[in-house]
């Protein structure tokens, strides 16, 4: 059996589902996409070809090696995108949530079905009518803070993915964790008016310390109160550049072990004068499909 137990984002990582990138299939045409910035990439003959996601993804595998991570992957499925585990499903506590994600993307829940069949609790699958995606929970001990989009035009946005329904079964499923709803950007065809998920604007990466871009959020006293929360000193602050780029989406190993991408300078060195070991891996073909390094892991197990 595998053991599951998630209290943050950033204790020493134990057990992992990370992605892979093997058998995509053709690229998405301009109708298929379901993200703008995958919608941008298709329209300019500049999708990412999938031996250069292999690359991508193995490095980073490689990297989660060196630090004794237990690492489990999908099952393959033919032509299907499978590197975004982190929708999929999440942990809270000892608790595994099957996501509900959108319908284009059902089948890379049976890639990790033999997966959940062997953990060590019961499975919670939400109902239909709930949607949610792993991107938009970020756990911080005994706060959740969740990304969600509130406006009337949810149901017209394959961006908004998860709704205010979830957000009050969860408040009921776990009474003893405050929820903390956050509202993020939304646009079916705007790359720079999209916020895919929470981690694409916001990330925790120990107990007081968090990289949050300012861009990504619908309001403004969103940020500043995280801001305010975490103290800003102990804030990355993105600009528009770097929101843009998805810099808050790195991978926490433990407190002082992150995965970040390469291109991340200014991160790169706020996070190693923080006396954090940054191991980086080029993921800029990855980043391409509107998901980098969180959004490719499913953590099961942290200390």
């Amino acid at each position: 059996m595998i053991k599951i137990k998630i209290e943050n984002e950033y204790s020493s990582l134990k057990t992992v589902i990370l992605g892979i990138a093997n058998d995509i299939g053709e690229p998405p045409n301009i109708f298929d996409a379901y993200d703008p910035r995958s919608l941008y990439h298709a329209k300019n003959n500049s999708f990412p070809d999938e031996n250069d996601l292999i690359k991508n993804v193995e490095k980073f595998y490689n990297k989660l090696l060196k630090h004794n991570v237990e690492i489990l992957r999908p099952e393959n499925i033919p032509n299907c995108n499978q590197i975004f585990t982190r929708d999929l499903g999440f942990v809270i506590s000892n608790i595994f949530f099957i996501s509900n994600i959108v319908p284009a993307r059902q089948d890379e829940i049976q890639g990790i079905e033999n997966i959940i069949k062997n953990l060590d609790v019961g499975v919670i699958k939400l109902p239909e009518f709930m949607h949610i995606e792993g991107g938009d929970v970020v756990l911080h001990n005994g706060k959740l803070f969740i990304g969600t989009y509130l406006d009337a035009n949810y149901s017209s946005l394959i961006t908004a993915r998860t709704n205010i329904e979830s957000i009050e079964y969860l408040k009921k499923m776990l009474p003893n964790i405050e929820i903390i709803p956050i509202e993020i950007k939304k646009s079916n065809t705007n790359i720079f008016e999209n916020t895919l998920h929470l981690d694409c604007c916001f990330q925790t990466v120990g107990p007081d310390k968090a990289i949050i871009c300012p861009d990504g959020f619908k309001n403004k006293e969103d940020y500043e109160f995280l801001i305010n929360f975490f103290g800003r000193k102990n804030v990355f602050l993105a600009d528009s550049r770097e929101s843009f780029l998805l810099t808050s989406n790195v991978f926490v190993i433990s407190p002082e072990v992150v995965v970040s991408n390469k291109g991340f300078k200014r991160l790169n060195k706020w996070l190693e004068e923080k006396g954090i070991l940054v191991e980086k891996v080029n993921y800029s073909d990855v980043s391409k499909m509107s998901g980098l390094l969180r959004c490719s892991t499913l953590p099961l197990c942290r200390e």
